[in-house]
């Protein structure tokens, strides 16, 4: 038996030790534009969306009831406060996220 080393093998073992270092790093993270605008876009709708429904509320219950528009009014302004209100827990929650993802990238270094 030889007590020299064998280059093959330490080449083959330095090239599965540079794969699975490699394979443990962590990735990137890209946020594009797109992911951007999208969250913006999303924002955008819940807004109209609540000020929407708030309309449609309003109008219905005032054709009903005969009171135009004190109703249409009121509902209005209450769509528009759960429009905000769900935008501001929209950007918590991204604002979360990004935090944690920083978290994690700052870990990671």
């Amino acid at each position: 038996m030889s007590d020299a080393p064998d280059p093959d093998r330490l080449n083959k073992l330095s090239e599965r030790i540079e794969a699975i270092k490699r394979a443990g790093e962590p990735k990137p993270k890209v946020e594009s534009k797109v992911g951007q605008a999208h969250h913006a876009w999303r924002m955008i709708i819940e807004l109209v969306v609540g000020i929407g429904m708030g309309v449609g509320i309003g109008y219905g219950l005032d054709v009903l009831f005969g009171t135009m528009p004190w109703f249409l009014v009121l509902f209005t302004l209450l769509g528009f406060a759960a429009g905000v209100n769900v935008m501001l827990k929209t950007a918590k929650e991204l604002q979360e996220n990004n935090a944690a993802d920083q978290a994690e990238v700052d870990e990671g270094n």
